[in-house]
């Protein structure tokens, strides 16, 4: 069995992170708001799917740890033909409760595509070089369902339909990545493809899961509520345009920051990166229309993957080292802190009738993740 060019690997693993992440992760983002006007869902009905996503993105993080780089391409399959009848299932079957447990199960399909895409690519194929575009599949994911779901709102579908067509994309998306997944294994794996050998000083593993962990609670709030607040605040604009933004910043970020980050380190990237994104994520509240909203959406987009991009690969270099399942942990942290993030913006939400103070939160969170990566890591 011949191992897959490293470019066909790549993609193949990005795919997987385009679907469970891009698609199954953040689509509801974009169409939050188009379900609140049709009535099929409240805004704290929304929230409370949002958090029960990311609890089940932590149950999936949970099953990951168990996760091994030989078997990783199985993984890949299963999270994304998963993920691909989540998506499907919310276009037949609508109703709150319905949703709610659903964004659940979606959550941990997507928690194990990103663990096991991981694992597949960084390890089990040994290309740790390929990680910029591994992570670009998540904002090429974004983008791409954000405007799918505009040029189908624009041919008329209601949500349903607009589900649907994300879950038959997904599938056909993940049968392009499934020959190279199969066709994959411990014996394919490509010894003419280095493990990535850049001196790098070597980080520590605590602080970065719990900078990791503020990170996922200080984007989050942002990545759920940005096309609510656009649509409360520009209603004749079409919120899945500004969060396509989100997600067209994310894809190309991935390769500015890995190269920041193998010229200036782990620590200093990982600070530049936080700050950066601390400061699109409070954008909103001192300028609260269009120019601030696309501000936002590109500075956090440009940014969020560029955490994962830096981290991740750490994270790999000290598993490596110790035998451990690291990539696993710090998603665990990630979705603990994105659980947090929607709990903490309703209950600031119900005192203030605002997301401002939510935003403040977020930032600070952030930043103090940024100040962590310079002093403790």
């Amino acid at each position: 069995m011949n191992a897959a060019s490293p470019l066909r690997s790549a993609v193949d693993a990005a795919l997987v992170m385009l679907i469970g992440m891009g698609f199954g992760r953040f689509a509801f983002t974009a169409l939050y708001p188009q379900m609140v006007d049709e009535g099929l869902i409240s805004l704290a009905e929304g929230s409370w799917a949002a958090s029960v996503n990311y609890a089940g993105y932590l149950l999936g993080a949970l099953l990951g740890m168990r996760a091994r780089a030989a078997s990783a391409h199985r993984l890949c399959l299963w999270a994304m033909l998963g993920t691909a009848f989540c998506l499907a299932i919310l276009g037949v079957l609508q109703s709150a409760p319905v949703l709610i447990l659903v964004r659940g199960v979606a959550g941990v399909f997507s928690a194990l595509a990103m663990i096991a895409a991981s694992l597949w690519l960084l390890e089990q194929r040994r290309q740790a070089r390929s990680a910029p575009l591994l992570y670009a599949g998540v904002g090429v994911g974004i983008a791409v369902s954000a405007e799918l779901l505009a040029l189908g709102a624009w041919a008329g579908l209601r949500s349903g339909g607009l589900w649907l067509l994300l879950g038959g994309v997904s599938l056909l998306a993940g049968l392009l990545a499934a020959r190279g997944l199969t066709a994959s294994g411990p014996e394919t794996v490509s010894d003419s493809q280095p493990v990535d050998t850049a001196p790098l000083a070597a980080v520590r593993p605590a602080p970065l899961v719990m900078l990791y962990g503020l990170a996922g609670f200080g984007y989050i709030i942002t990545a759920t509520y940005l096309p609510t607040l656009v649509k409360g605040a520009l209603p004749d604009l079409d919120p899945a345009h500004v969060w396509a933004v989100f997600g067209a910043g994310a894809a190309p970020s991935c390769f500015l920051w890995y190269r920041l980050h193998h010229r200036i380190g782990t620590r200093r990237a990982l600070f530049w990166n936080l700050l950066l994104q601390a400061i699109g994520v409070i954008v909103p509240v001192f300028l609260a229309n269009a120019a601030g909203y696309l501000l936002s959406a590109a500075l956090v987009g440009a940014t969020f993957t560029g955490t994962v991009t830096i981290a991740m690969p750490a994270a790999q270099r000290i598993a490596r080292l110790t035998n451990a399942n690291l990539a696993a942990r710090m998603t665990l942290a990630y979705g603990a802190g994105q659980i947090a993030g929607p709990l903490v913006a309703g209950a600031l939400y119900r005192h203030s009738h605002s997301f401002s103070l939510s935003l403040v939160a977020a930032a600070t969170a952030l930043a103090a993740a940024g100040v962590m990566s310079l002093l403790a890591l």
